[in-house]
């Protein structure tokens, strides 16, 4: 795992100006560093060593120097690609996955990214054809940002290497900002920062002669689902499957770990990766605290556990190194747990697997379940509904159901964004102190929706948040964690040959009135304890809605809603109301509240 930056064209200082680049990164590759320099492109690479101890080292060229390439990730079918490229002629100077690349380029140009299986982003440079290719992994495990300035693209693993490209204007995005306060990540291709775009999950880029051209090469569709094979048959490719690839992520030179919850995904990672180590974080409350659970299963498979309990202090005190690292602002609370599972991780091994995916696949999510609880009421002509529930509106108190009849009026379409929904079109132009009156939530998402339109809602559903939520929650925090601690993360659910039985597991068998995540459940249930193979969806609780109830965190959100960047962006007002609703228990507004107050956070390390 590593982190690459670089620019095309020559500009004076170009040498010094790398270096800057990738000092900012180096907490991806602290092992070793490398640059590529000419009057075309310069390269700069920073190495976590995981594969090729010796002889991996970055930018790597092909055999008369005219391909150079900068990678970060890992192609976990690199051996037998290899054995077939040296069938046709090609000469391997290493033994490290990165060569593979090279020479797979120089044999099929950008259909080489058919062949893969692995989490990748990376950047070529074609000499001969001065030609920049660049790609990034079928699902998004591996981030890549690129920007046009003046005509040269600015490419890298993180943003904050841009900042040191001396013609680079650092603005922020505000209609980035707008549209993360209902995602509560960062939704839109352009980023947080004007300019700076992200190329998206199964798509490459190429430049040449000042032309930009992006092209999605992988698209993950759900299929109608095979109802000839039986469950039983399901359950079994879906272990073999599942077995296999956490097999395959484990290829490497170096020790492999992995992360435990309690929930069913880490468990059943834990449970097969045949390691002698697993790492777990929890909360100094009884609650929200999983260590107890993660040290009897480690015990039961024979495994250590390695486990830390975040003290309240510990937590707030990390925010702003975690958002710094982010990049982008993110308000999901659970990545602050990430990055001290993984700052506890990266003292004992170089690699942990983790157990992202598993429920976008195979139908996790509890929300999913929501299409049969409103079936009764979503038979009737949508009319009705919209009728019935103007009327369930107009009351003028809360209660129990009122939210259900009217989420129940609306198609999966309008109701479902994703996993989070913070604030409505209507809210954020109440707080934002420059709304545009653009951007409804739906109309993002509507273009997905269209290419699952024949789908049922669970499988619609699911397609969303792989489009989305996965994409910009998920996995963001869990490469930008992981590598603020120099641990490289593998996640053996999001993997192709996965996604090929996942993608015809017939809806029922994904999300039934038994349990989400059905067959995957049956699977687990071999190996792993039944209650846990049939445990509730939890995610990671954190106890933030205790914490903004105490007056000392009440306080210093209340400093940061309040002050002078609060005021250039929100109705500073609104916004301390909610804080003080949430503090005198008139109503649980504790992610509406975080989500903005990360955003104050990030805008801090960045502009401040």
């Amino acid at each position: 795992m590593c982190g690459f930056c670089g620019f095309t064209g020559s500009i004076n200082n170009k040498e010094n100006i790398i270096k800057k680049m990738m000092d900012k990164i180096a907490h991806r590759g602290p092992d070793s560093a490398g640059v590529h320099s000419d009057d075309k492109i310069t390269m700069g690479f920073r190495r976590l060593s995981i594969i090729g101890l010796e002889d991996g080292s970055q930018p790597m060229y092909n055999e008369d120097g005219s391909i150079v390439l900068v990678f970060n990730g890992e192609i976990y079918n690199y051996q037998e690609l290899r054995e077939d490229l040296l069938k046709k002629g090609h000469i391997f100077k290493t033994h490290a996955d990165t060569e593979v690349l090279v020479h797979l380029y120089e044999e099929k140009g950008h259909s080489m990214l058919d062949d893969l299986r692995g989490m990748f982003a990376f950047a070529i440079f074609d000499k001969k054809n001065d030609l920049l290719f660049a790609a990034r992994d079928f699902f998004g495990i591996k981030p890549f940002y690129y920007s046009n300035i003046n005509g040269n693209i600015l490419f890298g693993s993180e943003i904050k290497s841009f900042l040191e490209y001396p013609e680079f204007k650092k603005e922020v995005n505000e209609t980035a900002l707008e549209n993360y306060l209902t995602f509560q990540y960062s939704v839109l291709t352009e980023t947080f920062f004007k300019g700076v775009y992200k190329l998206m999950p199964g798509h490459f880029m190429t430049y040449k002669n000042g032309e930009l051209k992006i092209e999605r090469y992988f698209n993950p569709m759900f299929e109608k689902g095979d109802y000839e094979k039986s469950l039983h048959q399901v359950v079994t490719e879906v272990d073999d499957v599942l077995q296999d690839s956490v097999k395959t992520h484990k290829i490497s030179d170096v020790e492999v770990g992995s992360f435990l919850s309690s929930g069913v995904d880490s468990s059943y990672v834990a449970a097969s990766f045949k390691g002698d180590k697993t790492f777990t974080v929890g909360f100094d409350y009884e609650k929200y605290n999983e260590i107890n659970y993660a040290e009897k299963l480690s015990k039961e498979v024979g495994i250590d556990n390695y486990n830390k309990t975040i003290t309240t202090e510990e937590y707030w005190r990390i925010l702003p190194k975690v958002q710094y690292h982010m990049d982008e602002p993110l308000a999901d609370p659970s990545a602050v747990a990430l990055y001290f599972v993984s700052n506890l991780a990266s003292k004992h091994v170089k690699v942990a697997l983790s157990g992202e995916g598993a429920d976008e696949f195979f139908g996790g999510y509890n929300i999913y379940k929501e299409p049969m609880d409103i079936s009764l009421i979503t038979c009737l002509p949508k009319a009705v509904r919209k009728f019935f529930a103007a009327c369930v509106k107009l009351i003028p108190f809360s209660f129990k159901g009122k939210n259900f009849f009217i989420r129940a009026s609306k198609d999966v379409e309008e109701r479902f964004i994703g996993n989070a929904y913070m604030f409505t079109k209507e809210e954020r132009e109440k707080i934002l102190k420059n709304p545009s009156g653009n951007f409804e939530p739906a109309s993002i998402t509507k273009p997905f929706y269209e290419q699952v339109k024949d789908m049922d809602d669970v499988t619609k559903m699911q397609f969303i948040d792989m489009n989305f939520w996965l994409i910009g929650d998920i996995l963001l925090k869990a490469d930008k964690m992981s590598m603020a601690n120099s641990l490289e993360v593998r996640v053996p659910f999001l993997d192709k040959e996965v996604f090929k039985v996942a993608s015809k597991i017939r809806p029922d068998f994904r999300v039934n009135r038994v349990s989400t995540k059905y067959a995957f459940r049956l699977a687990a249930k071999d190996r792993l304890p039944e209650n846990v193979a049939n445990k509730k969806k939890l995610g990671f609780p954190v106890p933030i809605r205790i914490w903004l109830k105490d007056a000392k965190y009440y306080n210093i959100v209340k400093e940061a809603f309040t002050s002078d960047t609060a005021k250039k962006y929100f109705n500073t007002d609104k916004i301390v109301e909610f804080l003080d609703r949430h503090k005198s228990g008139k109503g649980d507004f504790s992610r509406k509240i975080w989500t903005i107050y990360m955003f104050l956070v990030w805008h801090k390390e960045y502009f401040s």
